[in-house]
Protein backbone atom coordinates (compact mmCIF):
# COMPACT_ATOMS: atom_id res chain seq x y z
CA UNK A 1 0.00 0.00 0.00
CA UNK A 2 1.76 3.45 -0.87
CA UNK A 3 1.08 5.67 1.48
CA UNK A 4 -1.27 9.14 1.07
CA UNK A 5 0.15 11.44 -1.21
CA UNK A 6 -0.11 14.10 1.47
CA UNK A 7 0.33 12.82 5.19
CA UNK A 8 -1.32 14.74 8.31
CA UNK A 9 0.89 15.12 11.11
CA UNK A 10 0.27 16.33 14.55
CA UNK A 11 3.49 17.17 16.44
CA UNK A 12 3.51 16.35 20.41
CA UNK A 13 6.55 17.69 22.52
CA UNK A 14 6.99 20.60 25.86
CA UNK A 15 9.85 22.13 24.71
CA UNK A 16 9.13 24.23 22.75
CA UNK A 17 12.27 24.91 21.00
CA UNK A 18 11.97 21.35 19.72
CA UNK A 19 8.23 21.45 18.89
CA UNK A 20 8.53 24.74 16.91
CA UNK A 21 11.91 23.27 15.17
CA UNK A 22 10.06 20.03 13.80
CA UNK A 23 7.28 21.83 12.77
CA UNK A 24 9.61 24.29 10.43
CA UNK A 25 11.19 20.98 9.86
CA UNK A 26 8.36 18.93 8.46
CA UNK A 27 6.45 21.77 6.55
CA UNK A 28 9.81 21.92 4.72
CA UNK A 29 9.48 18.04 3.21
CA UNK A 30 7.42 17.71 0.14
CA UNK A 31 3.83 15.15 0.83
CA UNK A 32 4.21 16.33 4.97
CA UNK A 33 1.32 18.74 6.21
CA UNK A 34 1.63 19.53 9.85
CA UNK A 35 -2.10 20.38 11.32
CA UNK A 36 -1.02 20.74 14.66
CA UNK A 37 1.51 20.99 17.57
CA UNK A 38 0.64 19.95 20.88
CA UNK A 39 3.17 20.81 24.48
CA UNK A 40 1.70 17.41 26.40
CA UNK A 41 0.09 14.12 25.67
CA UNK A 42 -3.07 15.21 27.07
CA UNK A 43 -3.19 18.15 24.34
CA UNK A 44 -2.13 15.52 21.74
CA UNK A 45 -5.03 13.31 22.76
CA UNK A 46 -7.52 15.94 22.11
CA UNK A 47 -5.65 17.30 18.86
CA UNK A 48 -5.68 14.04 17.78
CA UNK A 49 -9.43 13.51 17.91
CA UNK A 50 -10.33 17.32 16.78
CA UNK A 51 -7.89 17.19 13.67
CA UNK A 52 -7.65 13.57 12.59
CA UNK A 53 -3.80 13.60 11.87
CA UNK A 54 -2.74 10.03 10.25
CA UNK A 55 0.47 9.86 12.20
CA UNK A 56 1.54 11.42 14.99
CA UNK A 57 5.48 12.12 16.55
CA UNK A 58 5.13 11.52 20.08
CA UNK A 59 8.10 12.72 22.38
CA UNK A 60 7.72 10.31 25.29
CA UNK A 61 8.65 12.65 28.53
CA UNK A 62 6.15 14.82 28.93
CA UNK A 63 3.81 16.73 32.03
CA UNK A 64 0.55 16.30 32.92
CA UNK A 65 0.26 12.89 30.48
CA UNK A 66 3.19 11.17 29.26
CA UNK A 67 3.85 10.26 25.45
CA UNK A 68 3.04 6.37 26.55
CA UNK A 69 0.34 6.69 27.93
CA UNK A 70 -0.77 9.53 25.11
CA UNK A 71 0.08 6.65 22.78
CA UNK A 72 -2.07 4.21 24.73
CA UNK A 73 -4.75 6.44 24.52
CA UNK A 74 -5.31 7.11 21.09
CA UNK A 75 -4.57 3.62 20.13
CA UNK A 76 -7.88 2.87 22.02
CA UNK A 77 -9.70 5.57 20.93
CA UNK A 78 -8.16 5.27 17.08
CA UNK A 79 -6.11 2.61 15.88
CA UNK A 80 -5.96 4.51 12.32
CA UNK A 81 -3.36 7.12 13.89
CA UNK A 82 0.12 5.78 13.63
CA UNK A 83 1.98 7.23 16.32
CA UNK A 84 6.12 7.35 15.85
CA UNK A 85 7.84 7.71 19.44
CA UNK A 86 10.19 10.71 18.57
CA UNK A 87 12.95 11.32 22.04
CA UNK A 88 16.21 11.46 23.41
CA UNK A 89 15.82 8.18 25.06
CA UNK A 90 17.26 4.98 23.54
CA UNK A 91 17.20 2.86 26.28
CA UNK A 92 15.24 -1.06 26.40
CA UNK A 93 12.43 0.39 28.98
CA UNK A 94 11.52 3.81 26.72
CA UNK A 95 11.40 1.26 23.44
CA UNK A 96 9.82 -1.72 25.06
CA UNK A 97 7.52 0.99 26.80
CA UNK A 98 6.38 2.73 23.68
CA UNK A 99 5.99 -0.28 21.22
CA UNK A 100 3.67 -2.19 23.89
CA UNK A 101 1.54 1.08 24.18
CA UNK A 102 1.20 1.15 20.04
CA UNK A 103 3.45 3.02 18.68
CA UNK A 104 4.43 1.72 15.43
CA UNK A 105 7.97 3.41 15.10
CA UNK A 106 10.36 4.66 17.40
CA UNK A 107 13.05 7.51 16.37
CA UNK A 108 15.59 9.35 18.13
CA UNK A 109 15.79 12.83 17.97
CA UNK A 110 19.52 11.98 16.18
CA UNK A 111 16.87 11.43 13.26
CA UNK A 112 17.47 13.28 10.41
CA UNK A 113 14.54 15.08 8.03
CA UNK A 114 14.52 12.02 5.33
CA UNK A 115 14.87 9.45 8.40
CA UNK A 116 11.66 11.01 9.46
CA UNK A 117 9.74 11.20 6.61
CA UNK A 118 10.68 7.76 5.62
CA UNK A 119 9.18 6.27 9.09
CA UNK A 120 6.04 8.61 8.40
CA UNK A 121 5.49 7.02 4.85
CA UNK A 122 6.87 3.53 6.64
CA UNK A 123 3.99 3.73 9.18
CA UNK A 124 0.76 5.03 7.48
CA UNK A 125 1.55 2.35 5.40
CA UNK A 126 1.05 -0.40 8.16
CA UNK A 127 4.93 -0.97 8.33
CA UNK A 128 7.06 -0.64 11.16
CA UNK A 129 9.77 2.33 11.77
CA UNK A 130 12.96 1.53 14.15
CA UNK A 131 15.52 3.05 14.35
CA UNK A 132 18.06 0.88 14.04
CA UNK A 133 20.53 2.25 16.81
CA UNK A 134 17.29 0.80 19.49
CA UNK A 135 16.50 -2.64 17.59
CA UNK A 136 18.46 -4.71 19.83
CA UNK A 137 16.67 -3.89 22.61
CA UNK A 138 13.72 -5.07 21.26
CA UNK A 139 15.98 -8.60 20.13
CA UNK A 140 17.12 -8.03 24.13
CA UNK A 141 13.48 -7.85 25.23
CA UNK A 142 12.65 -10.98 23.13
CA UNK A 143 15.65 -12.67 24.43
CA UNK A 144 14.51 -12.70 28.34
CA UNK A 145 11.71 -14.90 27.21
CA UNK A 146 8.62 -16.38 29.61
CA UNK A 147 9.17 -16.52 33.03
CA UNK A 148 12.33 -14.17 33.28
CA UNK A 149 12.57 -10.57 34.32
CA UNK A 150 11.42 -9.22 30.62
CA UNK A 151 7.63 -10.82 31.60
CA UNK A 152 5.76 -8.73 34.34
CA UNK A 153 3.58 -10.63 37.01
CA UNK A 154 -0.57 -10.22 36.85
CA UNK A 155 -0.69 -8.29 33.76
CA UNK A 156 1.31 -5.03 35.45
CA UNK A 157 2.56 -2.78 32.14
CA UNK A 158 6.08 -1.46 32.77
CA UNK A 159 4.81 2.20 34.10
CA UNK A 160 2.76 0.59 36.31
CA UNK A 161 5.73 -1.81 37.95
CA UNK A 162 7.62 1.34 38.34
CA UNK A 163 5.08 3.26 40.12
CA UNK A 164 4.46 0.51 41.91
CA UNK A 165 8.87 0.10 42.75
CA UNK A 166 8.47 3.73 43.75
CA UNK A 167 5.33 3.11 46.12
CA UNK A 168 7.29 0.81 48.05
CA UNK A 169 10.08 2.76 48.35
CA UNK A 170 7.88 4.91 50.29
CA UNK A 171 7.37 7.69 47.66
CA UNK A 172 4.18 9.64 47.61
CA UNK A 173 2.28 10.25 44.42
CA UNK A 174 4.24 13.86 44.15
CA UNK A 175 7.67 12.22 44.97
CA UNK A 176 6.38 9.39 41.94
CA UNK A 177 5.34 11.99 39.65
CA UNK A 178 8.82 14.07 39.48
CA UNK A 179 11.30 11.40 38.33
CA UNK A 180 8.37 10.02 35.98
CA UNK A 181 8.02 13.64 35.13
CA UNK A 182 4.16 13.22 34.67
CA UNK A 183 1.02 14.33 36.98
CA UNK A 184 -0.38 13.24 40.14
CA UNK A 185 -3.46 12.56 38.30
CA UNK A 186 -1.65 10.40 35.90
CA UNK A 187 0.40 8.40 39.04
CA UNK A 188 -2.74 8.24 40.50
CA UNK A 189 -4.90 6.99 37.67
CA UNK A 190 -1.50 4.23 37.38
CA UNK A 191 -2.41 3.44 40.79
CA UNK A 192 -5.90 2.42 40.02
CA UNK A 193 -5.71 0.73 37.67
CA UNK A 194 -2.93 -1.26 39.08
CA UNK A 195 -3.97 -2.14 42.47
CA UNK A 196 -7.29 -4.15 41.44
CA UNK A 197 -4.65 -6.20 39.21
CA UNK A 198 -2.29 -7.43 41.84
CA UNK A 199 -5.41 -7.36 44.67
CA UNK A 200 -3.95 -4.88 46.92
CA UNK A 201 -6.62 -2.30 48.92
CA UNK A 202 -3.54 -0.14 50.31
CA UNK A 203 -0.36 1.15 50.03
CA UNK A 204 0.86 -1.52 52.40
CA UNK A 205 -0.18 -4.49 50.56
CA UNK A 206 0.92 -2.84 47.55
CA UNK A 207 4.40 -2.42 49.04
CA UNK A 208 4.01 -6.56 50.22
CA UNK A 209 3.22 -7.35 46.62
CA UNK A 210 6.16 -5.17 45.08
CA UNK A 211 8.78 -6.73 47.43
CA UNK A 212 7.37 -10.64 47.18
CA UNK A 213 7.62 -10.34 43.34
CA UNK A 214 11.03 -8.35 43.17
CA UNK A 215 9.49 -5.06 41.82
CA UNK A 216 11.95 -2.90 43.99
CA UNK A 217 14.78 -1.01 42.16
Amino acid sequence: MSPPKVIRVLVADDQRVVREGLVLLLELLAGIEVVGAAADGEQAVALAAELRPQAVLMDLRMPRVDGVEATRRLRERDPGIRVIALTTYDDEQSVVQALRAGARGYLTKDAGAAEIRQALEAVVRGEAAIDPAVQHHLVDALATGPGTAGELPDGLTPREAEVLSLIAEGLTNAEIARPLVVSEATVKSHINHLFPKIGARDRAQAVTYAYRHDLVS
